[in-house]
C-alpha cells in the first residue's frame, strides 16, 4: 500500500480489504436470497399467494431469478475473495495509537461477522435455489 500523503508504504490494512469487500459479499449473498431462495421457500411452505403478491409488488424478482446461475457465481466469487482478503490481513499490524488499534481490532471482528453472515446467507440461498428443488418437487 502507499500512503496518499507521502507516497511511502504503510503497514496498515486497507479499508477495502477490511470493510468494502466483506460488505459487498454480504450484499450479493442477500441478492441470492431475494432472487431464488425466497420464492422457493414461499412455494415450499404453501404460500403461493404471498409469492404472487411479492412478484406483483416487485416484478423485477422474476427477471432477476432467470439469471440465478450468474448471480450465484458472482456472489460465490465475491465471498471467496472477501474470505481470502480477510484471511490474509488477519495478522496485519494495527496502528500504534491505542484508540486506532482498538478500532482496528473491532473492525476485524466486524469483518469476520459480516463474512460469516454472507456465507450462511449464500448457503441457504444455494440450498433453496438448487438442492431443495430436487428434494421437495
Amino acid at each position: 500500500m502507499r500512503s496518499a500523503a507521502c507516497g511511502m508504504a504503510t503497514n496498515e490494512p486497507s479499508l477495502w480489504r477490511q470493510t468494502v469487500l466483506p460488505s459487498l459479499s454480504l450484499f450479493t449473498s442477500v441478492g441470492t436470497l431475494i432472487c431464488c431462495a425466497l420464492p422457493a421457500l414461499l412455494v415450499t411452505l404453501g404460500m403461493g399467494a404471498a409469492l404472487a403478491g411479492l412478484v406483483g409488488a416487485a416484478p423485477w424478482i422474476t427477471a432477476f431469478s432467470e439469471y440465478k446461475v450468474t448471480v450465484f457465481t458472482i456472489s460465490g466469487v465475491l465471498i471467496a475473495l472477501a474470505a481470502l482478503m480477510t484471511w490474509r490481513t488477519r495478522y496485519a499490524p494495527c496502528p500504534a495509537d491505542p484508540v486506532k488499534a482498538k478500532a482496528c481490532g473491532r473492525l476485524r471482528k466486524v469483518s469476520w461477522v459480516i463474512l460469516g453472515i454472507a456465507g450462511i446467507t449464500y448457503l441457504v440461498g444455494f440450498f433453496f435455489a438448487f438442492i431443495a428443488v430436487h428434494i421437495f418437487f
